[in-house]
Protein backbone atom coordinates (compact mmCIF):
# COMPACT_ATOMS: atom_id res chain seq x y z
CA UNK A 1 0.00 0.00 0.00
CA UNK A 2 1.42 3.55 -0.83
CA UNK A 3 1.30 5.94 1.82
CA UNK A 4 -1.38 9.10 0.46
CA UNK A 5 -1.74 12.26 1.88
CA UNK A 6 -5.05 14.63 0.88
CA UNK A 7 -4.87 17.39 -0.89
CA UNK A 8 -5.80 20.53 0.94
CA UNK A 9 -7.32 23.36 -0.05
CA UNK A 10 -4.85 25.92 1.39
CA UNK A 11 -1.70 23.89 -0.20
CA UNK A 12 -3.51 22.98 -4.12
CA UNK A 13 -6.69 24.87 -4.31
CA UNK A 14 -6.15 24.43 -8.41
CA UNK A 15 -6.12 20.73 -8.44
CA UNK A 16 -8.97 20.56 -6.51
CA UNK A 17 -11.30 22.43 -9.18
CA UNK A 18 -10.39 20.60 -12.18
CA UNK A 19 -12.60 18.48 -13.95
CA UNK A 20 -11.35 14.48 -13.41
CA UNK A 21 -10.96 12.65 -16.11
CA UNK A 22 -13.14 9.02 -16.66
CA UNK A 23 -11.37 5.55 -16.05
CA UNK A 24 -10.93 3.63 -19.13
CA UNK A 25 -8.77 1.12 -18.02
CA UNK A 26 -9.78 -1.14 -14.98
CA UNK A 27 -7.00 -3.39 -13.95
CA UNK A 28 -4.52 -3.61 -10.93
CA UNK A 29 -3.54 -0.03 -10.70
CA UNK A 30 -6.99 0.87 -10.31
CA UNK A 31 -7.61 -1.73 -7.54
CA UNK A 32 -4.47 -0.44 -5.34
CA UNK A 33 -5.92 3.38 -6.08
CA UNK A 34 -9.32 1.88 -4.16
CA UNK A 35 -7.64 0.00 -1.86
CA UNK A 36 -5.64 3.00 -0.81
CA UNK A 37 -8.22 5.13 -1.00
CA UNK A 38 -10.17 2.99 1.39
CA UNK A 39 -7.55 3.11 3.98
CA UNK A 40 -6.77 6.59 3.99
CA UNK A 41 -10.46 7.16 4.19
CA UNK A 42 -10.76 4.75 7.90
CA UNK A 43 -7.69 6.79 8.72
CA UNK A 44 -9.16 10.18 8.38
CA UNK A 45 -12.65 8.80 9.88
CA UNK A 46 -13.96 10.31 6.80
CA UNK A 47 -17.43 9.58 5.17
CA UNK A 48 -16.05 9.66 1.56
CA UNK A 49 -12.92 10.58 -0.33
CA UNK A 50 -12.75 11.32 -4.24
CA UNK A 51 -9.53 10.37 -5.97
CA UNK A 52 -8.53 14.19 -6.75
CA UNK A 53 -8.02 14.57 -2.78
CA UNK A 54 -5.15 12.47 -3.36
CA UNK A 55 -3.88 13.84 -6.63
CA UNK A 56 -5.24 11.19 -8.72
CA UNK A 57 -7.80 13.44 -11.61
CA UNK A 58 -9.43 10.74 -12.29
CA UNK A 59 -13.68 9.92 -11.93
CA UNK A 60 -13.53 7.67 -9.17
CA UNK A 61 -14.77 7.86 -5.00
CA UNK A 62 -15.06 6.18 -2.33
CA UNK A 63 -18.00 6.62 0.27
CA UNK A 64 -18.86 4.85 3.93
CA UNK A 65 -21.68 5.44 6.39
CA UNK A 66 -22.33 3.67 9.24
CA UNK A 67 -26.09 2.51 8.55
CA UNK A 68 -25.55 2.32 4.76
CA UNK A 69 -21.56 0.51 4.42
CA UNK A 70 -19.07 0.98 1.79
CA UNK A 71 -18.89 1.53 -1.82
CA UNK A 72 -16.35 2.01 -4.78
CA UNK A 73 -17.76 4.21 -7.23
CA UNK A 74 -16.09 4.37 -10.35
CA UNK A 75 -17.31 6.58 -13.71
CA UNK A 76 -20.09 7.44 -11.35
CA UNK A 77 -23.25 9.14 -13.12
CA UNK A 78 -26.25 11.14 -11.19
CA UNK A 79 -29.81 9.54 -12.77
CA UNK A 80 -31.90 11.22 -9.97
CA UNK A 81 -32.74 13.19 -7.30
CA UNK A 82 -35.57 14.53 -4.94
CA UNK A 83 -35.96 16.12 -1.78
CA UNK A 84 -33.74 18.73 -0.58
CA UNK A 85 -31.46 18.28 3.28
CA UNK A 86 -29.69 21.35 4.14
CA UNK A 87 -27.28 20.42 7.33
CA UNK A 88 -23.67 20.72 7.93
CA UNK A 89 -21.25 19.52 6.37
CA UNK A 90 -16.91 19.36 6.05
CA UNK A 91 -14.41 17.86 3.71
CA UNK A 92 -11.37 16.45 4.45
CA UNK A 93 -9.75 18.88 2.12
CA UNK A 94 -10.96 21.29 4.23
CA UNK A 95 -10.69 20.63 7.51
CA UNK A 96 -12.03 22.10 10.72
CA UNK A 97 -14.54 23.68 8.38
CA UNK A 98 -17.98 23.24 8.55
CA UNK A 99 -20.95 24.71 6.55
CA UNK A 100 -25.01 24.46 5.70
CA UNK A 101 -25.15 23.08 2.02
CA UNK A 102 -28.51 22.29 0.28
CA UNK A 103 -27.93 18.82 -0.96
CA UNK A 104 -31.08 16.12 -2.26
CA UNK A 105 -32.73 14.05 0.46
CA UNK A 106 -33.00 10.82 -2.02
CA UNK A 107 -30.67 10.09 -4.94
CA UNK A 108 -29.79 7.23 -7.80
CA UNK A 109 -26.29 6.88 -8.89
CA UNK A 110 -24.69 5.00 -11.69
CA UNK A 111 -21.33 3.72 -11.75
CA UNK A 112 -18.65 0.88 -12.20
CA UNK A 113 -16.72 -1.17 -9.47
CA UNK A 114 -13.05 -1.91 -10.06
CA UNK A 115 -13.44 -4.67 -12.15
CA UNK A 116 -15.65 -2.34 -14.76
CA UNK A 117 -19.08 -3.47 -13.98
CA UNK A 118 -22.19 -1.10 -13.81
CA UNK A 119 -24.38 -1.11 -10.97
CA UNK A 120 -26.91 1.84 -9.29
CA UNK A 121 -26.24 2.66 -5.60
CA UNK A 122 -29.58 4.26 -3.75
CA UNK A 123 -29.28 6.27 -1.01
CA UNK A 124 -30.65 8.96 1.33
CA UNK A 125 -30.17 11.32 3.87
CA UNK A 126 -26.25 10.85 5.32
CA UNK A 127 -25.41 8.57 1.65
CA UNK A 128 -27.05 10.93 -0.62
CA UNK A 129 -24.92 14.09 1.14
CA UNK A 130 -21.96 11.82 0.68
CA UNK A 131 -22.78 10.81 -2.53
CA UNK A 132 -23.29 14.20 -3.88
CA UNK A 133 -20.32 15.71 -2.19
CA UNK A 134 -18.03 13.43 -3.36
CA UNK A 135 -19.81 13.78 -6.96
CA UNK A 136 -18.70 17.49 -6.94
CA UNK A 137 -15.28 16.93 -6.59
CA UNK A 138 -14.66 15.03 -9.33
CA UNK A 139 -16.61 18.06 -11.23
CA UNK A 140 -14.18 20.77 -9.65
CA UNK A 141 -16.24 21.57 -6.97
CA UNK A 142 -15.64 21.90 -3.20
CA UNK A 143 -18.33 22.43 -0.50
CA UNK A 144 -17.26 25.50 0.23
CA UNK A 145 -18.15 26.85 -2.98
CA UNK A 146 -21.85 25.85 -2.27
CA UNK A 147 -21.99 26.78 1.74
CA UNK A 148 -24.69 28.95 2.43
CA UNK A 149 -23.38 29.99 5.82
CA UNK A 150 -20.25 28.45 7.62
CA UNK A 151 -21.35 26.88 11.16
CA UNK A 152 -18.65 26.32 14.17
Amino acid sequence: MAERKIVSVKEDNELLHKISKPVTQFDDKLASLLDDMKDVLHKANGAGLAAVQIGILRRVFVVETPDDGYFECVNPELIKESGLQNTSEGCLSVPGVFGIVDRPSKVVFKAQDRNGRWFKISGKNLLAKALCHENDHLNGIVFTDKVKRYVD
